[in-house]
């Protein structure tokens, strides 16, 4: 299994441009072991609708509902150890939901599929290739 970051995810279920080749092999090559989704990227998709900076075309939780079940999807939920190890995590900057999504990752000690430079130079998280 490997942990999609919440951009994309979004870019997977919307058929996003912005989903490049290298991250498409990289999520067909998973898709039969999972691609967990962390709940804190369903809280992040219903933020960003809120702020208007994604634009769904339906109600949040519609979106997120038909999201779960895109192929291989497999929701990951928070639990008290995730919570704690978010906050524990060194040199890592404050954005929360980012926090989660390490957390998630290092937790269940699975890659993270990501393009968030911040995630991506963490030395301490392991990375989907």
């Amino acid at each position: 299994m490997i942990l999609l970051d919440t951009h994309i995810w979004i870019w997977l279920v919307n058929g996003s441009i912005e989903l490049t080749p290298r991250l498409r092999r990289i999520i067909d090559a998973a898709v039969h072991k999972g691609l967990g989704v962390s709940v804190i990227s369903c809280w992040e998709v219903a933020n960003l609708v809120r702020l208007g900076r994604l634009d769904i075309k339906m109600d949040p939780m519609e979106w997120i509902d038909q999201a779960l079940r895109y192929p291989g999807i497999q929701l990951i939920e928070l639990t008290p150890e995730i919570a704690v190890e978010s906050t524990l995590l060194r040199d890592f900057h404050k954005d929360p939901a980012d926090r989660f999504l390490v957390a998630t990752a290092n937790r269940h000690q699975i890659p993270i599929l990501t393009v968030d430079k911040r995630i991506v130079e963490y030395p301490f998280v392991q990375l989907a290739r």
